[in-house]
């Protein structure tokens, strides 16, 4: 192991005893560390950096600076016991980042999405129950994909219909209370994977084909295959996923639907708005402003309401 590598395993070590999880920095800096040796360095310039950060033509310059972020924190960590280190400048890969336009599904296209999974085929009949379940699942909490398949059974009180978030963005634990429907879909599940899987080596509530926690990459992969078994995504290639709307995007389908109903009901959004962020487990609430500028429909509503409050005025 060199000892760029052993410097590597040091400073995870440290940040995940200081609470943070790094799993995505963790696979890039990995990465990087054998990028430089490859190249015979053993220490880090600003230039291998940049020429890392630079390595995938196809990606955007947000990408690019985010990955060159990453090898700044641990080089500056590392100038402290490796004076040859160099750290990269802030601003070398200048990048604004621009959030992704969501995609609202319409509730037919959700149920689309539900029913085709329930149909996947599996040797023991538990794939279709648990990815209709998980779908649906994101659909009607707004959970983080990440969050959903990091429950455990005990998180799931079904009697209560209360979920039990422990491991939130940033750390942040809630609760997140479920409709009597989700419920029933969650109880159904329960009785499908129990009996599946009675003794499973996982005490995750949703389970694989081999008893084991549903990974992410499972999750978005599946889901990619069912997005184009219902027409949402174009047939591809080489096992590759496509482009289209997202998993992520079952999130801002129960965003987006809730302030439309509340300004049809002619709600206080404005009053209503930190419910629904604490609902999301958002951190700030002007993260939940943004689903207002960033889909049209609600937009208008809001327009209409701020136009029809100036005309009330005496």
């Amino acid at each position: 192991m060199s000892a760029l590598a052993t410097a590597l395993d040091d400073y995870l070590a440290l940040r995940r005893g200081l609470g943070t999880e790094l799993r995505g920095p963790a696979g890039l800096l990995r990465r990087f560390v054998e990028f430089a040796d490859r190249e015979g360095a053993t220490v880090v310039t600003t230039e291998l950096a940049l020429r890392w950060a630079r390595a995938p033509l196809a990606a955007t310059p947000a990408t690019h600076a985010a990955r060159l972020g990453h090898v700044r924190h641990f080089a500056r960590w590392l100038s402290a016991i490796e004076p040859r280190t160099e750290v990269p400048p802030v601003g070398s890969l200048p990048a604004r980042y621009r959030r992704r336009p969501p995609y609202i599904y319409s509730d037919s296209e959700v149920a689309r999405l539900v029913a085709a999974a329930a149909t996947l085929p599996s040797p023991t009949g538990l794939r279709g129950p648990t990815f209709a379940t998980l779908f649906g699942l994101l659909a009607a909490t707004g959970l983080r994909v990440s969050e959903a398949l990091a429950l455990d059974r005990d998180d799931v009180d079904i009697a209560r219909g209360l979920l039990t978030v422990r491991h939130g963005k940033f750390g942040k634990a809630r609760f997140v209370p479920v409709h009597q429907t989700t419920e029933h879909a969650l109880r159904c599940y329960e009785r499908q994977r129990d009996g599946q899987a009675p003794r499973p080596p996982s005490g995750a509530f949703f389970l694989s084909e081999r008893g084991t926690r549903i990974t992410e990459w499972s999750a978005r992969y599946t889901f990619a295959l069912v997005s184009r078994a219902v027409g949402l995504r174009a047939p591809t290639r080489g096992g590759r996923h496509g482009r289209g709307p997202r998993l992520h995007d079952l999130r801002h389908h129960l965003a987006a639907a809730t302030l439309v109903r509340w300004y049809r009901e002619g709600r206080d959004v404005e009053r209503e708005l930190p419910k629904l962020s604490t609902y999301l487990g958002h951190t700030h609430v002007a993260d939940t402003y943004w689903y207002i500028e960033a889909v049209p429909e609600l937009l208008q509503l809001a327009t209409e309401r701020v136009t029809r409050s100036e005309e009330d005025r005496p």
